[in-house]
Formats: C-alpha cells, structure tokens, sequence
C-alpha cells in the first residue's frame, strides 16, 4: 500500500483505540480511506455564509439561489435549495437522524443501544459495494444462504475479488441452522464475513423466531472462539411479514451489542420499505458490542470517504423528497395499505396452492412467509424450457435459476385477480414440457 494519507492515518488510530477488532477487520482499501475534511469540500464547509463564497463547484444566481433550469424547477414542488445543490457526502443530516429514528421505532428492541448514524448510499446495492470496499480483500470469503440474490455475485466477486461461500438454506423446510454454524466453523479462526438477507430474495422466507434465536448463538459462539466476524444485514424487503411466529425484527436489534469481535453492519433503504424504488437511497448502519461514539464517527467518516471516492454523494433531491414524504399526516396510512395490498396477494398465493394438488406433480413451493417473492423447485423438467414456454406461449414471465431448478414468482408485482392464471399458466406450461 501507498503512503497512508495523514486524514487515514487518524481515523485508523481512532479505530485502533476504541476497538483494534474493527481495524483488523477493514480492508486494504478500508484501512486507506478518509472522508477529505483539509480538502475542497472542508474549505468549502468553512466558506459557508460568508459574503463571498467562491469554493464549491456550484452555480449560483444573484440572490444566492441555486442557479437552476426553470422548466425542470416548475415540476418540482420542494425549495431548489433541497434539490439542485449537492447532498453531503454522509448524507442529509436531518435524515441520517430520522432514519435511524426509524430503525429503533421499526426494531423496539434495539432499545437504546448505541449503533452509528446511518451513511446515505445510492440505494442498497451501492451500499453493499461500499461494504466491499471497507471490508473485503481479494480471497476473503463471503459465507451466504445458497438461495440468494444473483447480484451478489456481481457485487463482491466481480468488484472486490471475493469469494461467496454458500451454505445449505433450508432444512425440513426451516432454516438450517446446522449448515450455517459448519459453514461458519470450516475455515480456522480468523476474520470471517458473513451476509444474511431476510426477508430473503429469491425465497420470501424469514426465519422462526427459534431460529432468529439460533442463527444469534451461532454468531455468538463463533466470536467467543476469536474470530473477527463481519455480519452484513441485507434488509432489503425489511418490514413485509406475513405470519406469526417468525423474526419481525432485523437480527440487527440483537446483534448490535453481542460481541466485540462482531462487527453488524445494516445495509437497507427506501427501495422497497418505503415504495421509492428509482429514488436510489440506501444506508449503512453499524453496531458492535461497546461501540462509542468516536468509534462510530470514524466508521462513518470512512464511509462517506468511500461514498465521496465512488458517487461523490446521492441524491439531494431523492433524500428531500423523502423527507417531505415521512412529514405527511397520511405517510403512516399509505404505508400501511401498501402492506396490507402485499399481504393479499401474499394469502392468495397460499390458496391457490393449497386448493391445487395437481400442481406437486411437477413442482413444490419451498417455504415462504414475507417479502415480495416465493419460489418453486421443479421436479425433473428442465427449467429453462418451462421458462422460455411461459414467456413465449403463455405471455408470462418469472424469473428462471436452473441450476437449482427453481423459478422465482414475484407475487408484490401480479394483481390478486391474475395470481390464478399465473400459476395456472405455470401448470400448464410444466405439463407441455413434461
């Protein structure tokens, strides 16, 4: 590695302080980043309501407005000021706060403990990439349920080298427990990293409360026997939960404070909790067992140094919009619809299923209790074709993995009264190609 830049070096010596654990988990690139506050955008900051101000890489109009296109302007109704300059890099202020607002109100047993600020990404699949640029070498290996998101691959594998290790999903229909403690066991002691996405994509499940429970003693054995674990909380589909008995808080809650070798970091956003897919505002959230402020604040710095290096910042106007949004006397009822809408179609897939025996001729439902997706795992046909026969003879498309002979329904996108043809379609498509 190059000489360490001086605004690195600080926050490396802050980390090492406060917990050597997290230094010793960061990557290269990790241990080298800073946010640049001796730069343009710490002069700029220090020009901030002066007379003059000529810093910033921004137009202005006589009167200190943002100097802006007035037929774009017209079709905004929220002040130029909150939409046309550039967001920090860290994010709006006001909504790092309220969002982590909102992760204790959504997760009331958080409680107080303390967890960083949230750092505003470019939506969730940015943040995932900031978490590989902070934490993952070329080698280090990603340990994953084998039913996960493809992008995965993309993301980490493609961007930073590393290699995802997946482990056996489900067991007797219920979360292996098992194969995630083998998993995690394999390797000797050392930092290891390991990614949970729940509800999941592509399978809609969540674990057992039980389970949640076990998947904790899991991680915690695993620190208490000295590794260094990085546990990334993929919370994407967060907050659709169909039925009882299952975590209707993120593992985030309980692990936040389980251990001072693990490090939690809560990847989320208001793609799909707050309906705003193309707005493209995520967060990254950190916890570990005696976090303090200061150790907080340098993980937020580097973070935002990452973020700087990578976008220079989200965007303003996406972060205000939802800002806007959250302020509104309905935003509590319109969410809640939208839930309710969810849930629907989620019980009418449960019906139709249960009302079809014919369909266990040519696949099984595996288990699936939240979120937008299930899944079905076909017996003896070859998935591709079923695939290509939906789309072009019956004008229907999922989403096809055939390497583990499984199509993908995502049941959020079909309205309730197309549900029955769908998988009506799906049955008849298998019987063609049977």
């Amino acid at each position: 590695m190059n000489t360490l830049n001086s605004q690195a070096v600080k926050l490396n010596d802050l980390i090492q302080t406060h917990n050597p654990t997290v230094f010793d988990m960061l990557s290269r690139k990790g241990k080298g980043i800073y946010y640049p506050w001796k730069g343009i955008l710490a002069q700029g900051g220090r020009a901030k309501g002066k007379e003059i101000n000529a810093t910033l890489g921004t137009a202005y109009e006589d009167d200190g407005s943002p100097m802006v296109l007035p037929s774009i302007l017209k079709k905004i109704n929220i002040d130029s000021k909150c939409a046309f300059p550039y967001a920090p890099s860290e994010g709006v202020a006001s909504l790092r706060e309220r969002w982590r607002d909102l992760i204790r109100m959504k997760n009331p047993s958080l409680g107080t403990k303390p967890i960083s600020l949230p750092v505003v990404t470019s939506a969730l699949t940015h943040g995932l990439s900031m978490v590989g640029y902070l934490f993952m070498d070329p080698g280090d290996k990603i340990i994953v349920p084998d039913l996960c998101w493809d992008n995965y691959d993309l993301v980490f594998s493609n961007g930073y080298d590393a290699e995802i290790v997946p482990f056996n999903f489900f067991k007797n229909d219920v979360f292996d427990v098992e194969a995630f403690r083998n998993a995690i066991n394999k390797e000797k002691v050392g930092k290891k990293i390991v990614l949970l996405n729940f509800p999941n994509n592509p399978s809609g499940y969540t674990p057992t409360i039980e389970a949640g429970k076990e998947i904790i003693a899991v991680l915690k054995e695993a620190a208490e026997k000295g590794n260094n674990l990085v546990v990334i909380m993929d919370d994407a589909y967060f907050g659709l939960f169909f039925e009882e008995g299952i975590c209707t808080e993120s593992l985030f809650s309980e692990l936040a404070d389980l251990h001072e070798h693990l490090l939690v970091v809560k990847v989320d956003g208001i793609t799909k909790e707050e309906y705003a897919w193309g707005f493209r505002v995520g967060f990254i959230t950190y916890g570990i067992k005696g976090g303090n402020a200061e150790l907080y604040k340098a993980l937020e710095e580097k973070t935002a140094g990452a973020v700087r290096g990578n976008i220079s910042n989200a965007s303003h106007l996406s972060q205000s919009l939802f800002l806007e949004g959250l302020k509104g006397d309905s935003y509590n009822e319109e969410k809640l619809r939208n839930e309710k809408k969810i849930g629907e179609r989620y019980i009418k897939v449960k019906e139709i299923l249960k009302g079809h025996e014919e369909y266990k001729t040519y696949f099984d439902a595996l288990p699936f209790n939240s979120g937008y997706f299930m899944c079905i795992r076909l017996k003896g046909l070859d998935t591709e074709k079923v695939y290509e026969k939906l789309l072009n003879d019956y004008s229907t498309g999922v989403i096809c993995f055939s390497d583990k002979n499984i199509l993908r329904i995502a049941f959020a996108a079909v309205s309730a009264t197309k549900l029955e043809k769908l998988f009506t379609n799906i049955y008849n498509a298998c019987k063609d190609c049977a």
